[in-house]
């Protein structure tokens, strides 16, 4: 099989690996999503993410490793929510830099940042590793970074309006991934939720509740569908597979 989940190999599966495998590092977080989605919403996203990632890049004749999810990473927008576990971003730079530093040593030469949470704190620290990587010479950090262009048009109006958090982009990947997570009536009475997220961070706000997320969602989360979260979610692999294509070195 051209797919390998990295935690389910053993150590002597792991050393008939070509060099020439992509890693993928699904990054979340647990953080709240309103009173209808999981606190692992962003986890589920970037698995989802990577699975569909995989499928393509593996259809292409590249061997492709998956690694365990990151799940815990910066959330201050969220910290003010029960349940929300935020950590320094600088623990987050040190693991990224260390699992590269680690492949690097054996020998694999690219890493891709398959990442689903977008707190402007933890999309600094991902930046910031992907930097002190290059800097290091270790091996090549791709992170495709969904909230800028060219790949946000793509991801709904809704996304990018940046009233997006636990509304209808959101909670229709997870009602395709994981629906029995999903508390679907209170999803389907919500408000929506106008204000966005990417102009308060413009102008300096730094928690939902100064937004004005007093429940931890933004956007449009009625209007949710498994149907266009499948879709979503083929559109996030493609992303991946063409950022990679685009990041291949030169022969």
């Amino acid at each position: 099989m051209p797919v390998h989940q990295l935690a389910d190999l053993t150590w002597n599966d792991a050393s008939t690996l070509s060099a020439d495998a992509v890693c993928l590092l699904p990054i979340g977080a647990l953080e709240a999503h309103g009173p209808h989605l999981p606190l692992q919403t962003d986890v589920i996203i970037a698995e989802a993410m990577a699975r569909n990632a995989a499928g393509r890049i593996a259809g292409g004749g590249r061997t492709v490793l998956i690694l365990p999810t990151l799940a815990y990473t910066p959330a201050p927008f969220a910290e003010s929510f029960a349940g929300t576990l935020s950590i320094h971003p600088d623990h987050v730079v040190g693991q990224i830099v260390d699992i590269a530093r680690a492949l690097t040593a054996v020998g694999c030469s690219r890493l891709m940042l398959i990442n689903a949470h977008f707190d402007p704190t933890h999309l600094s620290a991902l930046s910031e590793a992907e930097d002190i990587c290059r800097q290091e010479g270790l091996l090549q950090v791709i992170f495709p970074n969904v909230t800028r262009k060219p790949w946000a048009s793509r991801l709904g109006a809704e996304f990018a309006s940046g009233a997006c958090h636990a509304g209808r982009y959101e909670g229709s990947i997870v009602l395709a991934a994981r629906p029995d997570l999903v508390h679907e009536e209170t999803m389907r009475s919500l408000e929506p939720n106008h204000l966005s997220l990417s102009d308060a961070v413009r102008e300096g706000k730094q928690t939902f509740m100064e937004v004005g997320g007093t429940q931890a969602y933004f956007g449009f989360p009625a209007e949710a569908t498994a149907a266009e979260g499948e879709m979503l979610i083929a559109t996030l692999g493609r992303i991946v597979e063409e950022s990679l294509d685009m990041a291949r070195p030169s022969p």
